[in-house]
């Protein structure tokens, strides 16, 4: 049975100081439900995946799924694309030991794992340092996909997810608003009313044969309330290697300019392509100019690792001499180097040596460490492990909506790929019935807690937050579960 997915999601992520510990309104309901006290006596949490009550009120997350990766070794994506050359990429449907345990609205959810960096935006009274610290958001936002070559699920048309966590100070609500082409809006706020994030994501695929990229469409609005300013700006271009043979890698290139249309200020940051050599893999440079286009100062470091700034004068006599001294070691290509280009597959370049610090500058960001075992779930951080997580009581306080309730996430989550793999085939099948439904009846799809409007801001079309979704009236959610 052929499938009308999209397949933008496998390159996308749409992803600090805090990456651990969730007390979501949603937890809470549920804890007075369930007599639990969260002022009980202090306890550090079990190490086995189970959460606990902390004496703070906070709920430490599982550090764990339930069930760890499942081995891809014995599959080709080619044995799939080969049958689709010269077709878009939307119509394609991969095996589901391609996925991650994920539905790409809980991918875009990890743009908040740094969210210390809005709270420190809204914190500085200048608005150089402002934009330095929404800079760093902005590259941290891409992070945790650094090695999650991982494919989320498509959402459902409807689906929802949401996320509140007391112990940063935020919550989050986002929805699949179009399936063709498929188009993910979210919105989030700051519990102490200072800031508001939102944007909608839809992705533009294209196949070269050995990569996949995803064109980013769509822009993402960070308000800061208190400062009465709003900055605007578009992920770079994800692009994944060896879809057909070799190891699966990513990188992330091309510009964003971020624009603050209070003050006129703009930040732009390359994302530079690996090159020929791979010296450029993953870093990222840029400036931050104000409205007279005067450079304030400049920014470098890699998505990857950590973002730095410094001064422009103090940067360019630094290149200068690191250019001088580079010419006097200049080298040949070896020739295995030269043989690896024409390789079947386009190996990942040895991923250099750290940041080179440059005296005098201040670090903006650095990447969390993930956890230990990691590589047995998928790559995910820490943050990424506790966004499915699904405590009893959870469903009489979700919207039916949310993906947590997807039954084909939750057995792949499980380890039940056989049974995950027949319920993913079921509600695409349930959503194609209901599509089909409605266009027998001339009934339009009417989304439910987002709609189409235009960005104040950019005057660009956007999906807008309605509202209402925390007032937790789901009488009238559609069923696609």
């Amino acid at each position: 049975m052929n499938s009308e997915e999209e397949f933008y999601d496998a390159v996308t992520g749409f992803d600090s100081d805090n990456s651990s510990g969730d007390f979501s309104e949603a937890n809470h309901k549920v804890a007075e439900m369930l007599d639990l006290d969260p002022h009980q006596s202090n306890r550090t949490g079990k190490h086995n995946g189970e959460t606990e009550i902390q004496e703070n009120g906070i709920k430490r997350h599982r550090t764990s799924l339930p069930a760890p990766m499942f081995s891809r070794s014995d599959f080709s994506v080619w044995s799939i694309l080969k049958k689709c050359i010269g077709l878009e990429l939307s119509k394609i449907t991969m095996p589901i030991v391609f996925n991650e345990p994920l539905s790409f609205l809980q991918r875009i959810t990890e743009y908040m794992e740094h969210i210390y960096l809005i709270n420190k935006a809204c914190s500085h009274a200048d608005p150089l340092e402002r934009m330095q610290a929404v800079a760093a958001f902005a590259v941290s936002a891409v992070a945790s996909q650094w090695e999650r070559t991982g494919k989320p699920f498509n959402p459902l048309l409807g689906e929802t997810y949401e996320l509140t966590r007391e112990d940063l100070g935020f919550r989050f609500i986002s929805e699949q608003v179009s399936h063709h082409p498929p188009i993910s809006a979210f919105y989030s706020e700051g519990l102490n009313k200072d800031f508001i994030f939102h944007g909608s994501i839809y992705p533009k695929l294209k196949f070269w044969g050995k990569s996949i990229e995803a064109e980013p469409r769509g822009t993402i609005t960070l308000e800061l309330l208190n400062h009465n300013e709003a900055y605007t700006w578009t992920n770079p271009t994800c692009c994944v290697h060896n879809v057909i043979i070799g190891k699966l890698w990513l990188e992330q290139y091309g510009t964003v300019e971020i624009v603050n249309h209070s003050t006129g200020d703009k930040c732009v940051l390359n994302f530079k392509p690996c090159g020929l050599f791979g010296k450029e893999l993953h870093r990222v440079e840029g400036y931050i100019q104000d409205k007279n286009r005067k450079k304030l100062c400049v920014i470098y470091g890699k998505w990857t690792e950590c973002l730095w700034c410094t001064d422009p004068t103090t940067y360019e006599t630094y290149k200068k001499n690191e250019k001088r001294g580079g010419e006097q070691k200049k080298l040949k290509p070896s020739e295995d180097v030269i043989k690896s280009e024409n390789d079947e597959a386009d190996d990942m370049p040895e991923v250099q040596d750290t940041v080179q610090f440059i005296p005098g500058s201040k670090l903006l960001w650095r990447i969390n460490c993930r956890p230990p075992n990691s590589s047995q779930m998928y790559n995910f951080t820490s943050f990424a492990v506790s966004l499915n997580e699904l405590e009893k009581g959870m469903e009489a306080i979700l919207a039916p909506t949310d993906c947590r309730l997807r039954p084909d996430i939750r057995n792949m989550e499980n380890g039940n790929m056989d049974v995950a793999s027949k319920e993913k085939e079921r509600l695409e099948e349930k959503q194609r019935a209901a599509r089909k439904e409605r266009a027998k009846d001339e009934v339009e799809w009417h989304t439910r807690w987002f709609h189409q409007g235009t960005n104040p801001y950019t005057g660009t079309s956007d999906w807008l937050y309605s509202g209402g979704y925390f007032d937790r009236n789901f009488s009238d959610c559609p069923d696609i579960y």
